[in-house]
């Protein structure tokens, strides 16, 4: 479950005990990753817009898609399989979406960071540190959906062309 987040649909940011109540570098570069996010919606930040539009459709998209892709295999119906294809890169849009607005917010919380004095010169680099790792996890679920929509895809040429012939 995710627990420490910024929610811009009420405006409050959510932190673990763990995060919230440790005085930590690391919970110091999270807090200031959120207040990032935070920064962003109130500035109107366009990619934070744009992944918020992305929700939904992420949110139905995959299960959806998957289930077109699978009748469409079961009725031998390439449309519908192409179809459910469609539905399932929501979630790779949404993948791609999120990785400027997680990079943005870490830019943020390091600026941030230098200009509070909450943190020493070299706690700076381990904030940093920190907070590229966490961005690592933006790019493989990036990576993960685009392979995944690969997958897919390949089954569906190989489907397609097997019935061509």
């Amino acid at each position: 479950k995710l627990t420490d987040h910024y929610d811009p649909r009420d405006k409050t940011l959510y932190l673990s005990d763990s995060v919230a109540r440790v005085p930590s570098v690391a919970a110091l570069g999270i807090v200031a990753h959120e207040v990032g996010h935070a920064v962003q919606d109130s500035q109107g930040y366009a990619p934070m817009r744009l992944r918020a539009f992305l929700v939904a459709p992420a949110s139905i998209g995959p299960w959806l898609g998957y289930i077109l892709f699978f009748i469409g295999i079961v009725i031998n119906f390439s449309g519908l399989v192409w179809l459910g294809i469609l539905f399932f890169s929501a979630s790779l849009f949404f993948a791609v979406a999120t990785l400027p607005v997680e990079f943005n917010a870490s830019t943020r919380a390091i600026a941030m960071l230098r200009s509070s004095a909450l943190v020493g010169a070299g706690e700076v680099d381990a904030a940093q540190a920190v907070l590229r790792a966490a961005a690592l996890t933006y790019v493989a679920a990036a990576a993960q959906a685009l392979s995944t929509l690969l997958y897919y895809v390949f089954i569906a040429l190989n489907l397609t062309g097997r019935r061509r012939d």
